[in-house]
Protein backbone atom coordinates (compact mmCIF):
# COMPACT_ATOMS: atom_id res chain seq x y z
CA UNK A 1 0.00 0.00 0.00
CA UNK A 2 1.99 3.27 -1.00
CA UNK A 3 2.47 6.01 1.62
CA UNK A 4 -0.12 8.90 1.86
CA UNK A 5 1.20 11.98 0.29
CA UNK A 6 0.40 15.80 0.58
CA UNK A 7 -0.23 18.35 -1.65
CA UNK A 8 3.04 20.15 -3.21
CA UNK A 9 5.15 22.80 -1.28
CA UNK A 10 8.36 24.62 -2.63
CA UNK A 11 11.72 25.94 -0.75
CA UNK A 12 11.67 29.65 0.17
CA UNK A 13 14.78 31.97 0.58
CA UNK A 14 17.44 28.95 -0.18
CA UNK A 15 20.74 28.72 -0.77
CA UNK A 16 21.42 28.33 -5.20
CA UNK A 17 22.12 24.64 -4.89
CA UNK A 18 18.95 24.13 -2.52
CA UNK A 19 16.84 26.21 -4.84
CA UNK A 20 17.66 23.09 -7.65
CA UNK A 21 15.79 20.71 -4.79
CA UNK A 22 12.74 20.23 -3.21
CA UNK A 23 11.55 19.24 0.00
CA UNK A 24 12.14 15.57 0.50
CA UNK A 25 11.45 14.20 3.78
CA UNK A 26 8.68 16.31 5.64
CA UNK A 27 5.05 17.38 5.14
CA UNK A 28 4.98 21.29 5.94
CA UNK A 29 9.03 22.43 5.92
CA UNK A 30 8.37 24.51 3.30
CA UNK A 31 6.18 27.01 2.18
CA UNK A 32 4.55 28.19 -1.21
CA UNK A 33 6.56 30.76 -3.28
CA UNK A 34 7.68 31.61 -6.70
CA UNK A 35 11.02 31.77 -6.95
CA UNK A 36 13.08 33.46 -10.05
CA UNK A 37 15.23 30.47 -11.10
CA UNK A 38 18.54 31.95 -12.98
CA UNK A 39 20.70 29.98 -15.88
CA UNK A 40 23.49 29.35 -13.40
CA UNK A 41 21.01 27.30 -10.77
CA UNK A 42 19.78 25.79 -13.85
CA UNK A 43 22.86 24.15 -14.83
CA UNK A 44 23.60 23.49 -10.84
CA UNK A 45 20.08 21.41 -10.54
CA UNK A 46 20.78 19.84 -14.09
CA UNK A 47 24.60 18.74 -12.42
CA UNK A 48 22.49 17.73 -8.96
CA UNK A 49 20.28 15.89 -10.89
CA UNK A 50 22.35 13.73 -12.72
CA UNK A 51 25.16 13.40 -10.00
CA UNK A 52 24.56 13.26 -6.37
CA UNK A 53 26.57 14.40 -3.98
CA UNK A 54 30.66 13.61 -3.88
CA UNK A 55 32.42 10.63 -2.28
CA UNK A 56 34.04 13.05 -0.09
CA UNK A 57 30.40 14.95 0.97
CA UNK A 58 29.58 11.32 2.44
CA UNK A 59 30.24 10.32 5.93
CA UNK A 60 32.95 7.70 6.51
CA UNK A 61 30.69 5.04 7.98
CA UNK A 62 28.26 5.97 5.90
CA UNK A 63 25.62 2.94 5.32
CA UNK A 64 24.39 1.01 2.12
CA UNK A 65 20.81 1.18 3.67
CA UNK A 66 18.38 2.20 6.15
CA UNK A 67 15.46 1.26 7.22
CA UNK A 68 13.22 4.24 8.65
CA UNK A 69 12.56 3.79 12.37
CA UNK A 70 9.52 5.17 13.79
CA UNK A 71 11.50 8.24 15.90
CA UNK A 72 13.59 8.94 13.15
CA UNK A 73 14.51 12.30 11.69
CA UNK A 74 15.78 13.70 8.92
CA UNK A 75 18.84 15.20 10.95
CA UNK A 76 19.14 11.83 12.15
CA UNK A 77 18.91 10.39 8.90
CA UNK A 78 21.21 12.76 7.18
CA UNK A 79 24.04 12.31 10.01
CA UNK A 80 24.01 8.45 8.75
CA UNK A 81 25.43 9.50 5.37
CA UNK A 82 26.41 13.09 5.04
CA UNK A 83 29.24 14.85 7.24
CA UNK A 84 26.79 18.38 6.86
CA UNK A 85 23.73 16.52 7.44
CA UNK A 86 21.60 19.97 6.26
CA UNK A 87 23.31 19.00 2.24
CA UNK A 88 20.76 16.65 2.27
CA UNK A 89 18.55 17.53 -0.77
CA UNK A 90 21.68 17.36 -2.56
CA UNK A 91 22.31 13.49 -2.14
CA UNK A 92 18.80 13.26 -3.52
CA UNK A 93 19.63 15.02 -6.94
CA UNK A 94 16.33 16.40 -7.34
CA UNK A 95 15.59 18.15 -10.46
CA UNK A 96 13.96 21.73 -11.14
CA UNK A 97 10.56 20.18 -12.92
CA UNK A 98 10.02 18.08 -9.35
CA UNK A 99 10.65 21.12 -7.18
CA UNK A 100 7.36 21.78 -6.33
CA UNK A 101 6.68 17.88 -5.25
CA UNK A 102 7.37 16.88 -1.48
CA UNK A 103 9.25 13.51 -1.36
CA UNK A 104 7.88 12.07 2.24
CA UNK A 105 9.75 8.99 4.30
CA UNK A 106 7.68 6.76 6.86
CA UNK A 107 8.71 3.96 8.99
CA UNK A 108 9.60 1.24 7.26
CA UNK A 109 10.94 2.43 4.00
CA UNK A 110 14.28 1.49 3.36
CA UNK A 111 16.38 4.11 2.03
CA UNK A 112 19.65 2.38 -0.47
CA UNK A 113 22.96 4.91 -1.06
CA UNK A 114 23.68 4.03 -4.55
CA UNK A 115 27.55 4.42 -5.82
CA UNK A 116 28.51 5.39 -8.88
CA UNK A 117 31.85 6.52 -10.03
CA UNK A 118 33.08 9.40 -8.03
CA UNK A 119 29.31 10.31 -6.54
CA UNK A 120 26.13 9.34 -5.05
CA UNK A 121 23.05 9.63 -4.52
CA UNK A 122 20.09 8.11 -2.10
CA UNK A 123 16.64 6.05 -3.30
CA UNK A 124 13.67 4.81 -1.44
CA UNK A 125 14.22 0.66 -2.73
CA UNK A 126 10.65 -1.24 -2.21
CA UNK A 127 11.27 -5.45 -1.32
CA UNK A 128 14.55 -4.97 0.10
CA UNK A 129 15.48 -7.92 2.06
CA UNK A 130 18.21 -7.46 5.13
CA UNK A 131 21.51 -8.36 3.68
CA UNK A 132 20.35 -8.63 0.31
CA UNK A 133 21.13 -6.43 -2.41
CA UNK A 134 18.61 -3.58 -3.32
CA UNK A 135 15.77 -4.78 -6.00
CA UNK A 136 12.95 -2.72 -7.51
CA UNK A 137 15.23 0.61 -6.69
CA UNK A 138 12.90 3.66 -7.47
CA UNK A 139 12.41 7.06 -6.46
CA UNK A 140 8.69 8.37 -5.09
CA UNK A 141 6.45 9.93 -7.17
CA UNK A 142 4.03 11.41 -5.30
CA UNK A 143 0.15 11.93 -5.21
CA UNK A 144 -0.93 15.69 -4.98
CA UNK A 145 -3.88 15.11 -2.13
CA UNK A 146 -5.52 17.70 -0.14
CA UNK A 147 -5.31 16.59 3.97
CA UNK A 148 -3.70 17.25 6.97
CA UNK A 149 -0.44 17.00 7.82
CA UNK A 150 -0.56 14.83 10.49
CA UNK A 151 0.31 11.58 8.87
CA UNK A 152 2.59 9.77 9.98
CA UNK A 153 5.99 11.53 8.03
CA UNK A 154 9.41 11.55 9.90
CA UNK A 155 10.24 15.21 11.59
CA UNK A 156 13.15 17.00 10.46
CA UNK A 157 14.34 17.17 14.13
CA UNK A 158 12.78 16.01 17.58
CA UNK A 159 9.93 18.07 17.87
CA UNK A 160 9.83 17.69 21.99
CA UNK A 161 12.53 19.70 21.63
CA UNK A 162 11.03 23.10 20.45
CA UNK A 163 7.36 22.30 20.57
CA UNK A 164 7.18 24.26 23.76
CA UNK A 165 9.14 27.24 22.97
CA UNK A 166 6.72 27.87 19.73
CA UNK A 167 4.15 28.91 22.20
CA UNK A 168 6.46 30.49 24.52
CA UNK A 169 9.55 32.48 22.85
CA UNK A 170 7.81 36.12 22.79
CA UNK A 171 9.55 39.50 22.05
CA UNK A 172 8.14 42.52 21.80
CA UNK A 173 8.96 46.12 20.63
CA UNK A 174 8.03 48.86 22.63
CA UNK A 175 4.78 49.99 20.73
CA UNK A 176 3.83 46.47 21.48
CA UNK A 177 4.74 46.72 24.95
CA UNK A 178 2.37 49.75 25.73
CA UNK A 179 -0.18 48.32 23.82
CA UNK A 180 -0.36 44.56 25.23
CA UNK A 181 -3.74 43.94 26.97
CA UNK A 182 -3.50 43.47 30.67
CA UNK A 183 -5.00 42.16 33.51
CA UNK A 184 -6.79 44.08 35.73
CA UNK A 185 -8.43 42.02 37.94
CA UNK A 186 -8.97 38.11 39.00
CA UNK A 187 -12.40 35.66 39.27
CA UNK A 188 -13.71 36.62 43.26
CA UNK A 189 -10.52 39.14 43.24
CA UNK A 190 -7.93 36.30 44.33
CA UNK A 191 -4.44 37.57 44.36
CA UNK A 192 -3.27 34.91 41.57
CA UNK A 193 -5.40 32.59 39.07
CA UNK A 194 -4.90 29.23 37.93
CA UNK A 195 -6.33 26.84 35.24
CA UNK A 196 -9.83 27.33 35.14
CA UNK A 197 -9.93 30.60 36.36
CA UNK A 198 -11.27 33.36 35.15
CA UNK A 199 -9.44 36.84 34.46
CA UNK A 200 -10.42 39.95 33.26
CA UNK A 201 -8.94 42.24 30.53
CA UNK A 202 -8.47 45.79 29.36
CA UNK A 203 -7.07 46.54 25.86
CA UNK A 204 -7.32 45.51 22.42
CA UNK A 205 -7.72 41.31 21.73
CA UNK A 206 -8.17 42.17 18.29
CA UNK A 207 -9.63 38.66 16.64
CA UNK A 208 -7.58 36.52 18.43
CA UNK A 209 -9.12 33.65 20.44
CA UNK A 210 -5.99 31.99 22.49
CA UNK A 211 -3.38 34.14 24.28
CA UNK A 212 0.04 33.78 25.88
CA UNK A 213 0.20 35.57 29.19
CA UNK A 214 3.52 36.86 30.06
CA UNK A 215 5.33 39.34 32.81
CA UNK A 216 8.61 40.97 33.23
CA UNK A 217 9.30 41.67 29.92
CA UNK A 218 13.50 42.16 29.70
CA UNK A 219 15.23 43.68 27.30
CA UNK A 220 17.34 42.41 24.86
CA UNK A 221 20.71 43.89 23.90
CA UNK A 222 22.63 43.39 20.76
CA UNK A 223 26.22 42.26 21.61
CA UNK A 224 27.90 44.56 19.60
CA UNK A 225 25.66 47.59 19.51
CA UNK A 226 24.23 47.50 22.95
CA UNK A 227 21.01 48.39 21.56
CA UNK A 228 18.08 47.42 22.54
CA UNK A 229 16.57 44.15 19.78
CA UNK A 230 13.24 43.55 21.34
CA UNK A 231 11.69 42.61 24.85
CA UNK A 232 11.86 39.17 26.01
CA UNK A 233 8.80 38.43 27.96
CA UNK A 234 8.96 36.31 31.37
CA UNK A 235 6.01 32.97 30.12
CA UNK A 236 3.52 32.94 32.53
CA UNK A 237 0.79 30.87 30.72
CA UNK A 238 -2.22 30.33 28.43
CA UNK A 239 -5.22 31.80 28.30
CA UNK A 240 -8.71 31.70 26.00
CA UNK A 241 -11.13 34.48 25.06
CA UNK A 242 -14.61 34.06 27.06
CA UNK A 243 -16.20 36.96 26.52
CA UNK A 244 -15.81 40.46 24.79
CA UNK A 245 -15.36 44.26 26.57
CA UNK A 246 -18.56 46.02 27.02
CA UNK A 247 -20.45 49.00 28.46
CA UNK A 248 -22.57 49.14 31.88
CA UNK A 249 -24.84 51.61 30.82
CA UNK A 250 -25.26 54.88 33.19
CA UNK A 251 -28.21 54.80 35.72
CA UNK A 252 -29.03 56.24 39.10
CA UNK A 253 -26.95 59.39 38.40
CA UNK A 254 -23.82 57.15 37.57
CA UNK A 255 -21.96 57.46 34.40
CA UNK A 256 -21.08 54.49 31.91
CA UNK A 257 -18.89 51.81 32.86
CA UNK A 258 -16.49 50.08 31.02
CA UNK A 259 -16.48 46.18 31.26
CA UNK A 260 -13.18 44.48 30.57
CA UNK A 261 -13.13 41.52 28.49
CA UNK A 262 -13.02 38.00 30.04
CA UNK A 263 -10.40 35.52 29.82
CA UNK A 264 -9.99 32.03 30.89
CA UNK A 265 -7.02 30.47 32.17
CA UNK A 266 -5.45 27.49 30.31
CA UNK A 267 -2.03 26.48 31.38
CA UNK A 268 0.18 28.01 33.60
CA UNK A 269 3.80 27.85 33.92
CA UNK A 270 3.64 30.31 37.43
CA UNK A 271 -0.28 31.49 38.67
CA UNK A 272 -1.13 34.68 36.71
CA UNK A 273 -2.07 37.41 38.52
CA UNK A 274 -3.04 41.60 38.36
CA UNK A 275 -1.11 43.42 35.53
CA UNK A 276 0.43 40.37 33.60
CA UNK A 277 -0.14 41.31 29.77
CA UNK A 278 -1.96 38.90 26.57
CA UNK A 279 -0.02 38.20 23.26
CA UNK A 280 -1.90 36.47 20.72
CA UNK A 281 -0.49 32.70 21.03
CA UNK A 282 1.12 32.04 17.30
CA UNK A 283 -0.36 29.15 15.36
CA UNK A 284 -0.11 25.49 16.59
CA UNK A 285 2.68 24.40 14.13
CA UNK A 286 5.19 21.65 15.52
CA UNK A 287 6.17 21.12 11.80
CA UNK A 288 9.92 22.69 10.56
CA UNK A 289 10.82 23.80 7.51
CA UNK A 290 13.55 21.72 5.17
CA UNK A 291 16.84 22.32 7.05
CA UNK A 292 18.86 24.84 5.00
CA UNK A 293 21.71 27.54 4.99
CA UNK A 294 20.48 31.36 4.57
CA UNK A 295 20.53 32.28 0.77
CA UNK A 296 22.66 35.19 1.20
CA UNK A 297 26.05 35.41 3.56
CA UNK A 298 24.63 36.27 7.44
CA UNK A 299 26.98 36.36 10.88
CA UNK A 300 25.70 37.67 14.19
CA UNK A 301 25.90 36.85 18.02
CA UNK A 302 24.25 34.85 20.72
CA UNK A 303 22.08 37.99 22.36
CA UNK A 304 21.06 35.34 25.81
CA UNK A 305 20.50 31.40 26.92
CA UNK A 306 17.03 30.74 26.57
CA UNK A 307 15.61 30.41 30.74
CA UNK A 308 17.84 31.00 33.20
CA UNK A 309 20.95 29.41 32.57
CA UNK A 310 24.72 30.61 32.29
CA UNK A 311 25.31 28.80 29.44
CA UNK A 312 23.91 26.27 27.00
CA UNK A 313 24.36 22.93 25.34
CA UNK A 314 23.23 20.86 23.10
CA UNK A 315 19.77 21.06 22.73
CA UNK A 316 19.02 23.89 24.73
CA UNK A 317 17.64 27.29 22.98
CA UNK A 318 19.51 30.56 22.62
CA UNK A 319 18.43 34.02 20.97
CA UNK A 320 20.24 35.54 18.51
CA UNK A 321 20.68 39.37 17.18
CA UNK A 322 19.35 38.74 13.59
CA UNK A 323 15.37 38.23 13.04
CA UNK A 324 13.57 39.12 9.72
CA UNK A 325 14.86 42.04 8.87
CA UNK A 326 18.24 40.68 7.98
CA UNK A 327 16.72 37.20 6.21
CA UNK A 328 16.74 34.81 8.58
CA UNK A 329 13.70 32.33 8.31
CA UNK A 330 12.72 28.72 10.02
CA UNK A 331 14.92 25.99 9.35
CA UNK A 332 17.97 28.10 8.56
CA UNK A 333 21.28 25.99 9.64
CA UNK A 334 24.00 28.36 11.31
CA UNK A 335 27.38 27.86 12.10
CA UNK A 336 28.30 28.24 15.62
CA UNK A 337 31.56 29.88 16.71
CA UNK A 338 33.68 30.84 20.32
CA UNK A 339 33.69 34.36 20.63
CA UNK A 340 37.76 34.01 21.18
CA UNK A 341 39.31 35.79 24.43
CA UNK A 342 40.85 38.30 25.52
CA UNK A 343 44.57 37.29 26.71
CA UNK A 344 48.06 38.91 27.02
CA UNK A 345 51.37 37.82 24.77
CA UNK A 346 53.66 37.57 27.68
CA UNK A 347 56.41 35.64 25.42
CA UNK A 348 58.38 38.67 23.64
CA UNK A 349 60.01 39.60 26.97
CA UNK A 350 59.20 43.14 27.22
CA UNK A 351 55.59 44.49 28.31
CA UNK A 352 52.78 41.89 27.71
CA UNK A 353 51.06 42.46 24.45
CA UNK A 354 46.91 42.14 24.64
CA UNK A 355 45.70 39.88 21.82
CA UNK A 356 42.51 38.26 21.05
CA UNK A 357 42.35 34.57 20.18
CA UNK A 358 40.64 33.58 17.29
CA UNK A 359 37.31 32.08 17.21
CA UNK A 360 36.73 28.48 16.96
CA UNK A 361 33.75 26.10 15.64
CA UNK A 362 31.52 25.15 18.51
CA UNK A 363 28.57 23.54 16.65
CA UNK A 364 25.87 24.39 14.57
CA UNK A 365 22.16 26.33 14.99
CA UNK A 366 18.84 25.19 14.16
CA UNK A 367 16.57 28.51 13.57
CA UNK A 368 12.96 27.59 14.71
CA UNK A 369 11.36 30.67 15.58
CA UNK A 370 11.94 34.37 14.07
CA UNK A 371 10.70 38.09 14.96
CA UNK A 372 11.79 41.15 13.07
CA UNK A 373 15.09 42.32 14.80
CA UNK A 374 15.61 38.41 17.08
CA UNK A 375 15.39 34.86 16.08
CA UNK A 376 14.99 31.56 18.65
CA UNK A 377 17.90 28.31 17.09
CA UNK A 378 18.40 25.15 18.78
CA UNK A 379 21.32 24.04 19.24
CA UNK A 380 21.93 21.42 17.86
CA UNK A 381 25.00 19.72 17.94
CA UNK A 382 28.06 21.73 20.28
CA UNK A 383 31.33 20.28 21.47
CA UNK A 384 31.82 22.85 24.44
CA UNK A 385 29.89 25.17 26.63
CA UNK A 386 27.55 27.87 24.31
CA UNK A 387 27.55 31.57 25.90
CA UNK A 388 25.86 34.33 25.19
CA UNK A 389 28.43 36.60 23.11
CA UNK A 390 29.50 33.53 20.49
CA UNK A 391 29.53 34.21 16.73
CA UNK A 392 27.39 32.25 14.12
CA UNK A 393 27.55 32.35 10.31
CA UNK A 394 26.18 30.83 7.37
CA UNK A 395 27.43 26.95 7.66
Amino acid sequence: MSPRRTAPVTLRGCWRAFLAVPCLLAPAWCVAADLPVSADQQALAREVAAAGVPLSALAPDAPDSHTVQRGDTLWDISKLFLRSPWRWPELWGMNLQQIRNPHLIYPGQVLVLVRGGDRAQLRVAQGVAPGQPPINTVVLSPRVRSQTLDNGAIASIPLHLIGPFLNEAVVLNDGEMSLAPRIVATQEDHVLATRGELAYVRGDLGEARSFTLFREPKPLYDPDTREVLGYEAAYVGTADFVRAAGTWPAQDGNPERPVPATVVITSVRQEASVGDRLSPLPPHDLSAFVPHPPAQPVAGRIVSIYGLALDAGQNQVVALNRGRQEGLERGHVLALWSDGKMTVDATAGGRPEPIKLPSEPLGLLYVFRVFDRVSYALVVTAVDAVHAGDRFTQP
